[in-house]
């Protein structure tokens, strides 16, 4: 019963549909947060504590914050404390767990990369350890080999305008069977409040040779890196836009921000720091419209919750939470509006961490398709605090009833963890769950055929041709 080949989809038409049409699917991984360098290295790991929750301070947040949740303390979560102990806390924290989709994913984990179906529990503890570990520390489980596993044809990363992309173009020249492409993520560019952004300002010159003494000439740079990233494969950009107001402004406000900014200057009005973010959107996007990127916008979080957790760790280690911005989508009809009477809105996906924002951004998506582009603007996958099985239903159902479900570009890791590709699996699962209930209570046809190319689109093929990763 547990995890058996039909979880998730009891019914005769979902598991028809998984299994014959979903379950094959190859993967585009089209928002992760793994490494570049990492991949192309392809490092032999250790043990499964390294490869499953913490590699020299790098691991999988989610499974972090659980963890600290059960009483673990830091040094057996992020820290370097012993890695066999590190393993035994998550194991007892997965005991806790039952409900929760890592719960779930972690036996799916076990299970896809290593046959092993035991339930995670004290008294499997060392028998999982052995059996995983046994296989790690061969050629097999090196990263590489398992991106080829799970039939992974696409990864994107997220990096930096400043990045080199040094080894995005190492791994296009000598990988042949799947590619790593990157992702321009520019999200330092607006954080003008920041100590470094002084610095980061002169590091971006000095890598490109040009001199910021204006908000154009900061334009013009920012188109430069753009070209730099399409020469290495870059199709798609990545908004990190927690708060997000729309605020107009003129040259001489832009430039005049810019130039304190430059001074080091960080106590700028929130008046300011909108005008500046709202002014750099409406510039990328109309690049990106000219490059034929996609444009994704991740809305409504708080970042960092935790000071303290911040200046002990550092970002990104499980100190996050859903926002909840009033009137996020007023503003982001207000940004699209401009962009549509200047130079045009890119390809474009909308997230939002809040599932309240999910049906008036969806609705107000619909406003701006047209121009004869195939679903121009959808809303993103249910992200992060929602990729539960609920929350993946709820994401799929309000794009079912507002828009055209059979166009969506499916589902996405944003993980630091090679072991986080069953995640499609899981996505898989429920989508076929969701139509095969459709077409049992009356309000589909009987139609294999259609239905599964439906199912097919949605797994695969809709991300690998909206994207472009595979035009030559």
């Amino acid at each position: 019963m547990f995890l058996d080949k039909n979880f998730l989809v009891p019914g005769k038409w979902g598991q028809k549909l998984f299994h014959t049409y979903a379950k094959q699917q190859p993967i585009v991984d089209y928002h992760c947060h793994l490494e570049a360098q990492t991949i192309y290295e392809n490092k032999q790991y250790e043990n499964l504590t390294q490869l499953w929750l913490n590699d020299q301070g790098v691991g999988d947040h989610y499974k972090w914050r659980l963890m600290r949740t059960n009483g673990v303390v830091e040094e057996l979560v992020s820290g370097k404390g012993d890695d066999y102990q590190k393993y035994l806390a998550f194991v007892g924290t997965m005991e806790k767990a039952i409900g929760n989709p890592i719960y779930e994913w972690s036996h799916l984990e076990l299970r896809r990369y290593f046959d092993i179906e035991l339930t995670i529990n004290q008294e499997n503890a060392p028998m999982i350890w052995a059996l995983a570990n046994k296989k790690i520390r061969t050629n097999d489980y090196r990263p590489q080999e398992l991106i080829r596993l799970m039939k992974v044809k696409a990864i994107c990363t997220t990096d930096d305008p400043a990045d080199s992309l040094e080894y995005h173009r190492k791994l296009a020249s000598e990988v042949t069977d799947f590619k790593v492409l990157p992702t321009f993520r520019p999200d330092k560019i607006w954080s003008i409040d920041q100590v470094d952004y002084q610095e980061y300002l002169k590091k971006l010159e000095q890598l490109t040779g040009s001199r910021l003494h204006d908000f154009d000439s900061l334009k013009r740079l920012l188109t430069e890196r753009i070209d730099y990233f399409a020469q290495a494969g870059c199709r798609l950009a990545d908004h990190g836009l927690n708060h997000f107001v729309y605020e107009a402004a003129t040259t001489e406000e832009l430039d005049d921000i810019l130039q304190k900014a430059q001074q080091g200057f960080c106590a700028f009005s929130q008046l300011e720091k909108n005008q500046f973010i709202t002014a750099i959107q409406l510039h990328l996007m109309r690049v990106y419209l000219e490059q034929g990127w996609t444009m994704q916008m991740h809305l409504n979080a708080f970042r960092d919750d935790s000071r303290r957790l911040k200046a002990e760790i550092g970002a990104n280690v499980g100190g996050d939470s859903m926002g909840d911005q009033p009137a996020l989508t007023a503003n982001v009809v207000k940004l699209l509006a401009v962009a549509e009477e200047g130079s045009g809105v890119p390809k474009l996906i909308l997230y939002s961490l809040n599932p309240n924002d999910w049906l008036p951004l969806i609705t107000a998506a619909q406003s701006f398709q047209g121009g004869g582009m195939q679903q121009r603007i959808q809303l993103g996958c249910a992200w992060w605090f929602n990729d539960t099985c609920e929350g993946m239903r709820e994401q799929l159902t309000t794009v079912a009833q507002q828009s055209l479900l059979a166009n969506f570009t499916g589902m996405l890791t944003d993980s630091r963890s090679f072991l986080s590709y069953p995640r499609h699996e899981y996505f898989r699962r429920v989508l076929c769950q969701l139509v095969g209930e459709w077409v049992e209570q009356g309000r589909l046809p009987e139609d294999e055929a259609y239905l599964g190319q439906i199912i097919e689109d949605i797994c695969y093929n809709n991300a690998k041709n909206y994207f472009g990763f595979f035009d030559e």
